[in-house]
C-alpha cells in the first residue's frame, strides 16, 4: 500500500474520531446546561404552588421534571389554533366532552374562572373532545349558560392522542396549568371546582411568576 494512501486513510480516521468525540461531549455539555432548557426554572416555580394546593384542588399535581408542553393543535370558531398562539399567557387547558358527566359538572366553574381572570394574561382553554355529533356541543353550552369560554374543539382527537402518547392523559376530564413560556406547571386527572378560592390562589401565584 502506498504511503499516500496510508496518509489519506489516517486523516479520514482521525477526522471521524474527532467528530465523534465532539458529538458525544458536546451533546453532554448542552444537556447539562440548564440555561439551554426554557423550562429549567419550572420545578422551583411548581414547588411554590404546593402550599396553595388544597381543598377543592387538592388533587392538583405540580410537575416533578421540566416539560415543554406539546404545541397541540385544535379548532375554534375563528379557525385553526395551536397552543403557541397563547405564548406569553398562563393557560389552564381542560380536556372535556359532553358525554363525560364529571366534565359537564365542572364546566360552569371553568366558565366562571374565565370570567374572573381571563384576559391578556390568562386563558381557560376548554378543549372539547367530542368526535361524534359535534353539533350538539354548542347547543349544550348554550343550554347550560356557558357563555364566557371560547369554543375550542378537537373532533379528530389529535390533541388527545398527542398527550396520551407522552403519558399525560388517560381519561376525561384532565387539566393542565401551563406557564407563559409554555412549560407545564401542574396537572390534574379528574374534576375540580376551578372557581374556588383555592383555585384562584394557585392561578394568581402562577400569574405572578417571572415572565
Amino acid at each position: 500500500m502506498s504511503r499516500i494512501r496510508l496518509i489519506i486513510i489516517f486523516v479520514v480516521l482521525l477526522g471521524a474520531t474527532v467528530a465523534s468525540t465532539f458529538f458525544l461531549y458536546g451533546k453532554k455539555g448542552d444537556a447539562g446546561n440548564s440555561a439551554a432548557d426554557p423550562c429549567s426554572a419550572t420545578l422551583g416555580q411548581a414547588a411554590g404552588l404546593k402550599p396553595l394546593i388544597k381543598g377543592e384542588i387538592a388533587a392538583l399535581q405540580p410537575v416533578l421534571k421540566p416539560l415543554a408542553f406539546p404545541l397541540v393543535s385544535f379548532e375554534s370558531d375563528q379557525g385553526p389554533f395551536t397552543l403557541e398562539k397563547f405564548s406569553g399567557r398562563v393557560v389552564l387547558l381542560n380536556l372535556w366532552a359532553t358525554w363525560c358527566v364529571p366534565c359537564r359538572e365542572e364546566m360552569p366553574a371553568l366558565d366562571q374562572l374565565q370570567q374572573k381572570r381571563g384576559g391578556a394574561d390568562f386563558e381557560v382553554i376548554a378543549l372539547n373532545m367530542d368526535t361524534r355529533n359535534v353539533d350538539r356541543v354548542p347547543k349544550w353550552l348554550a343550554e347550560n349558560k356557558i357563555n364566557t369560554l371560547a369554543r375550542y374543539f378537537d373532533p379528530a382527537g389529535k390533541a388527545f392522542q398527542t398527550l396520551r402518547g407522552i403519558g399525560k392523559v388517560q381519561g376525561l376530564p384532565t387539566t393542565f396549568l401551563i406557564d407563559r413560556q409554555g412549560c407545564l406547571l401542574a396537572e390534574m386527572a379528574g374534576p375540580a371546582n376551578w372557581a374556588s378560592d383555592e383555585a384562584l390562589a394557585v392561578l394568581d401565584h402562577a400569574l405572578k411568576l417571572p415572565k
